[in-house]
């Protein structure tokens, strides 16, 4: 079920749809995934990409998915960061969430974003997913901030430019004992199939 949902955060309107899985009790934990769209990462990417793969698998798996779209024409690791933590807030507050902590994800500018919130609040999240992506800001202080989280990272093996940058990001990450994944998929360019997969115990 899709849920057409709007709030104010950080002093912005935010549309967002929320995914929940089959047979939602309000009394149970569920794990849950915050989603960001790609792209200008507007209502109409959010809604195309839970069409092809958000919702049939949150709906199959048993999880809640967030997918805010951006309240202006700024991305969400540009100025539209300033509606966290408010927003993540309002689904700790809606909603029981597996452990008190998020999921966080989503492909190339989603990436970029899901990488970018989970360094800013590394302490709401479980694990960060990138199908493409990786951490825009690569200062000391902000590669620190992921070392208790999750890393997956996802590119395809045509998509040359993304995959030269996230297997550099990936070695960091790894060389400081991060525990990080990073999958090339066969046969795949810049929006390789995505396919969840549980390396990490929290997951």
């Amino acid at each position: 079920m899709i849920t057409a949902k709007s709030g104010t955060f950080g002093g912005l309107k935010v549309d967002h749809k929320v995914v929940l899985p089959n047979g939602f009790d309000p009394n149970r934990e569920y794990p849950v995934i915050l989603a960001f769209g790609g792209g200008p990462q507007n209502m109409r990417i959010v809604d195309a990409a839970l069409s092809r793969y958000w919702a049939p698998e949150a709906e199959r798996r048993g999880y809640i998915v967030v997918s805010p779209a951006a309240p202006t024409d700024q991305l969400f690791f540009e100025n539209n960061d300033r509606v966290f933590p408010e927003f993540l807030d309002m689904i700790l507050r809606d909603y029981k969430v597996r452990g008190g902590r998020v999921h966080v994800a989503g492909p190339s500018n989603g990436g970029v974003s899901a990488f970018h919130v989970a360094s800013l609040f590394p302490h709401c999240f479980w694990s960060v997913t990138a199908f493409p992506g990786y951490l825009n800001d690569t200062t000391d202080q902000m590669v620190e901030t992921l070392k208790s989280i999750c890393i997956y990272m996802h590119v395809g093996d045509r998509d040359v430019d993304w995959g030269r940058a996230m297997k550099q990001q990936h070695d960091m990450f790894r060389a400081r004992g991060y525990s990080a994944v990073l999958f090339v998929e066969e046969d795949q360019g810049a929006r390789p199939g995505f396919r969840t997969r549980r390396y990490c115990p929290s997951f």
